[in-house]
């Protein structure tokens, strides 16, 4: 990896985030804020207090969305796993890095390619110590492996426990537990992973208290097959998933509760956030339908929660601004006061201001109010005479694009407009038909597949392909 030149953020006494002079480190090193991103697996958008849940009781993620910003329109970057963390750790949809089809099991051959630069990667090279703790699902062949792309320190299952995978494990004694290359313990037991993978993640916080770190904590719940310890059995009214949900709010409020602890909950950001959906809503005031693997709203919309009131994140807020997972990796590296090198091309957007209160939505990447705000404009635009009259590169920036478990373009969004492709054009207005149930005629149906031809002509033109390990 070439050698990065990197800018410090200065944060200003108002909150609002702007770009320091080039090469001029207005912050040390130690006051860089901590970064930490909570993924869970396969929770769904109404599966919180704060997102409508009365079956169960989520107190400690409630309270972080009530002193933080609680996001309404946010998605994943697939409705399936492996896809879905690609998104997060490149900040490019799973198509632009080869990998958008189904999971990488653990037989797989592929993995993010080792030419990628991770978001783990570009923090390290800037003094970042690095940890991945829980679920990686990105491949298991050694150029694919966490500490490959960029983490410091792994813990966790670099697969799932889905019987695919336990069966290739069963002559070893079943699916490990790892930490950093070594086997700690197999097989993994699913009722112990929410607390072991906090205690590492605690572990590792204290130990880097001193300097600053980015911890990717991707836990294998609410995965099946589900468990939790004793103590959480039947506490909710939602069965199995309910409990596991209030296991999970409890292990999170542990994890805060360090922070605090230790004096630096003030210099940390912290997002939650879904890798997919779960199923539909269970009231008339859940209208989402969907579910996991699907591009209804169901399959991908999901719970997401930025929190970070010392660093500048505005609380007590409600954004229903159309973000995405893939959106985190310039947002971080600015908090980070890391600028995204020259010349790599990623999809995700700068949202610093939208997070601090600079802005009340995304600003347009040529406004420049962030570090990374150009970032988006390095996407190839030259659209031909039919789509340049019709759509904007700022439009068309904006939007976002479904693609299904098998990785092809499904849909895509734009403001409040969402129109299917197949098996026929198909719009309905979010904002009005949020269950999507009444198509609707507009002339936005040609708009919108304007963006979609250019999208999949953008994609053939600049995908990079995965890694593939050969033997």
């Amino acid at each position: 990896m070439r050698k990065m030149h990197w800018l410090v953020l200065c944060v200003a006494l108002l909150g609002c985030l702007s770009v320091p002079a080039a090469g001029k480190p207005l912050r040390q090193a130690q006051d860089r804020p901590n970064l930490v991103f909570i993924l869970i697996d396969d929770q769904g958008y109404y599966d919180l207090g704060c997102y409508g849940a009365t079956e169960l009781a989520t107190p400690r993620i409630d309270r972080m969305a009530k002193e933080g910003i609680r996001f309404t329109d946010y998605y994943a970057a697939a409705p399936i796993c492996s896809p879905s963390r690609a998104g997060i750790l490149t900040g490019c949809y799973p198509r632009r890095v080869g990998l958008e089809t189904w999971v990488q099991r653990a037989d797989s051959r592929k993995g993010i390619h080792p030419d990628e630069l991770t978001l783990a990667e570009l923090l390290k090279s800037s003094g970042y110590a690095t940890a991945c703790i829980g679920k990686w699902h990105l491949g298991s062949n050694p150029p694919f492996l966490p500490q490959a792309q960029g983490f410091d320190h792994y813990f966790g299952l670099l697969h799932n426990l889905d019987p695919v995978e336990v069966v290739h494990f069963e002559k070893e004694g079943g699916v490990p537990i790892v930490r950093n290359g070594e086997v700690v313990k197999r097989p993994a037991d699913p009722a112990e992973l929410t607390k072991v993978y906090t205690d590492e993640a605690i572990g590792f916080i204290r130990k880097n208290k001193d300097h600053p770190f980015y911890l990717y904590l991707p836990h294998t719940m609410a995965h099946i097959p589900m468990g939790i310890s004793k103590e959480f059995e039947g506490k909710s009214n939602f069965g199995l998933y309910g409990d596991v949900l209030q296991c999970i709010d409890h292990h999170v409020g542990r994890l805060m509760d360090t922070l605090d602890e230790l004096g630096i909950a003030d210099n940390t950001l912290v997002v939650y956030a879904s890798d997919n959906g779960r199923g539909p809503g269970r009231t008339p005031d859940q209208p989402i339908q969907g579910r996991k693997l699907s591009t209804w709203e169901g399959g991908i919309r999901v719970p997401c929660i930025a929190w970070g009131p010392g660093v500048g994140v505005k609380s007590d807020r409600v954004s229903a601004e159309v973000v995405n997972a893939m959106d985190w990796y310039p947002t971080f590296a600015t908090f980070a006061g890391v600028k995204v090198p020259e010349g790599r091309v990623i999809d995700g957007r700068d949202i610093a201001p939208l997070l601090t209160g600079q802005t009340e939505t995304i600003p347009a990447p040529s406004a420049g109010l962030s570090l990374n705000a150009a970032v988006p404009l390095r996407r190839p635009w030259n659209p031909p005479l039919e789509w340049a009259e019709l759509i904007t590169q700022e439009e068309y920036l904006e939007a976002f694009f479904y693609h299904g478990s098998q990785g092809a373009l499904a849909a895509v969004r734009w403001k409040q407009w969402k129109l299917y492709l197949n098996p026929q054009l198909t719009l309905y207005d979010l904002e009005k038909d949020l269950g999507e149930t009444k198509p609707v005629r507009s002339k936005m149906v040609r708009k919108l597949r304007g963006m979609a031809v250019l999208f999949q002509e953008e994609m053939s033109a600049d995908a990079r392909p995965a890694g593939e390990w050969v033997k």
